[in-house]
């Protein structure tokens, strides 16, 4: 069975290093403004398997638009739909907060996984050291 509940960011870091960039330094998956998130975890009985963590800003018409950074699942863990559980709980996070739309840096080989979800790619693609990503975006308004 899977819970999902809030942790904190520091919670959040050893799986965003471990999956997202195991080949750079730990401070290389922390995010300045981390304190300001809602970061919320998949626990496997007690083990932290999948983090995931949502900012919410004003954009310039006034306009809350949120964006999900760092999700990241154990590889012993995927594709047994606790990133769709993840997902799901984000999503509806992002409503509750009054948001007109979500967004994220996709990488490429997840493109697919977003798209279930009805977000779309809204950039060309860019790369973040050797790893293409593109801008994909869902309107929740």
């Amino acid at each position: 069975m899977i819970i999902i509940r809030p942790v904190t960011p520091e919670q959040t870091y050893p799986l965003r290093h471990a999956v997202l960039w195991p080949d750079k330094p730990l401070d290389y998956v922390k995010i300045e403004h981390d304190n300001d998130g809602y970061h919320v975890g998949a626990f496997s009985n007690d083990d932290l398997v999948a983090v995931i963590s949502l900012f919410v800003d004003v954009d310039t018409s006034g306009q809350s638009v949120a964006r999900f950074r760092k999700f990241a699942t154990h590889p012993d863990y995927q594709r047994r739909g606790i990133g769709t559980q993840l997902m799901h709980h984000i999503i509806g996070e992002a409503r509750r907060r009054h948001a007109v739309s979500l967004w994220c840096d996709a990488r490429l080989d997840a493109a697919d996984f977003y798209r279930r979800f009805g977000m779309e790619p809204v950039s060309e693609v860019f790369y973040k050291g050797s790893v293409p990503y593109a801008k994909f975006s869902l309107t929740l308004a």
